[in-house]
This record gives structure tokens, C-alpha cells and sequence, in this order.
């Protein structure tokens, strides 16, 4: 009997000496209520608390992962997408995060799902693909302002996937293609303007040195007889052919009748 006794009083003991001694990491803090009332902010390290009076709430100030669940949204030009994002955020003041709010981890999830609905659907679809970054941080500014009374500091949102149907799909496939098709026109349109210039500049150069044509096509003749051809076409100078003209019109043609 009188060890059943010891045994009783000792789990007692161990049980009591649970309540008053709490020990709280590095990254832990400790929001204590007197009877009710919040009294301070402890740790980390050997915290006592008086029994059945103090109570004490752990709060974890370690930044937090929050996995945002796949909202479906229209944006702006009225196009149908599927947007899934992480936040990452910490505690930065324990009394507000659990004398402000129920559940900050909750709380902060349901925000973050209606903001990135309501942000993302006011921007158009070019914007959501290629204007990532901007986007990331205007939804990490809005939701740290929002949180900012919980107590709750917003590091970095990040919009993980934006996924389209096959039909959208298809048609900014076409929509590249003949981005890519204008893109090449425009860029062999430059090349033609380019070269006609050039083109332009060279005839000049050769118009003031006359030598200097018939040095080019002497040249040309060379690189026409190295391949294996055999017609050659000789563009013939139009001032000789000219003087050809001129010479056959001046000799004097015998009239009929003249012996």
C-alpha cells in the first residue's frame, strides 16, 4: 500500500513538474497568459510557469512553406487559366500572431488564395507568362500589408504554373509561329534595304572610275570561266555599243540606181 502511495504521489510529482518547467528551442517563443490576461513573451530556453495561473502558447518563428491550392481565375482578356503559387512567411511579433487572429497559418492560406485570384485576374494573359516577376512582388506587397497586423511578415510569393486548356494552348502556338513568320519578313526586308544600299553606293564608286567597271567585269569574266559551263554571257558596255550606232549611221548608204 504504502508503494502504490509513493507511486501515485510521483506521477503526481512528474505531472506537476510538467507544468511548471517548459523548455522552448532556439526558434521557439512563448506567449504567457496570467489567469486570462497576456503577461510576456518568453524564451527560448527553461521557462517556469506557475500551475493552473500562467498558461503559455508556442509559437514557431521558423519561416513557413505555404503550399497556395490551384485557383481558377479569368483574366483580364477574358481567358480561363489555372494559377498555383508557394508563399513563404514567418512570425515576427508572437503576441499579435496569437492575440490578433485564431489561426495565423490558416488565416494566411485563405488570404493568399483570394489574393491571387483578385490580383492575377486583373492583368491580361501575356502578362501572367511573361511579367512573372513583377506580379510576384506585387502580391508579396499585398499580402504583407494585409498581415501586417497578425503579427505576420510576407518574405517571397512565388506563382509556381499558369495552365491553360489545349485549346488556348494551340492558338498561342500559331499566335508564336506568325510572330516568328513577321519577325522574318521584317528581318529579310532590312537585309534587301541594306544591300540595295549598298548596291546604290558601289554603282556610284563605279560611275566616277569608268577603268574601274571594266576591271570589274574582267573580273567576272574570270570567275565565270572557272566553272564548268559552257555558254558564257558577256554583258556588253552600253557606251560601246553606242559608238557602234553612231559609226554605222555615219557611213553612207549607196542609193539604188547608183553604178
Amino acid at each position: 500500500m504504502l508503494s502504490y502511495t509513493f507511486g501515485v504521489i510521483a506521477v503526481l510529482l512528474i505531472a506537476l513538474a510538467t507544468q511548471i518547467f517548459k523548455v522552448l528551442r532556439e526558434y521557439e517563443r512563448g506567449v504567457v497568459f496570467f489567469l486570462g490576461r497576456f503577461q510576456e513573451v518568453k524564451g527560448p530556453g527553461l521557462i517556469i510557469l506557475i500551475p493552473f495561473i500562467q498558461q503559455m502558447v508556442r509559437v514557431d518563428l521558423r519561416t513557413v512553406v505555404l503550399d497556395v491550392p490551384t485557383q481558377d481565375l479569368i483574366t483580364r482578356d477574358n481567358v480561363s487559366v489555372r494559377v498555383n503559387a508557394v508563399v513563404y512567411f514567418r512570425v515576427v511579433d508572437p503576441q499579435m500572431a496569437i492575440n490578433n487572429i485564431e489561426s495565423y497559418s490558416d488565416a494566411t492560406s485563405q488570404l493568399s488564395q483570394t489574393t491571387l485570384r483578385s490580383v492575377l485576374g486583373q492583368h491580361e494573359l501575356d502578362e501572367l507568362l511573361s511579367e512573372r516577376e513583377r506580379l510576384n512582388k506585387d502580391l508579396q506587397a499585398i499580402l504583407d500589408q494585409q498581415t501586417d497586423d497578425w503579427g505576420i511578415k510576407i518574405a517571397t510569393v512565388e506563382v509556381k504554373h499558369v495552365d491553360l486548356n489545349e485549346s488556348m494552348v494551340r492558338a498561342l502556338a500559331r499566335q508564336a509561329e506568325a510572330e516568328r513568320n513577321r519577325r522574318a519578313k521584317i528581318i529579310h526586308a532590312t537585309g534587301e534595304l541594306e544591300a540595295s544600299n549598298k548596291l546604290k553606293e558601289a554603282a556610284e564608286i563605279l560611275n566616277q572610275a569608268p577603268n574601274a567597271l571594266q576591271l570589274r567585269y574582267m573580273q567576272t569574266l574570270t570567275e565565270i570561266t572557272n566553272d564548268k559551263t559552257s555558254t558564257i554571257v558577256f554583258p556588253l558596255p552600253i557606251n560601246l555599243a553606242e559608238a557602234v550606232s553612231d559609226i554605222a549611221q555615219a557611213i553612207p548608204k549607196d542609193k539604188p540606181g547608183d553604178s
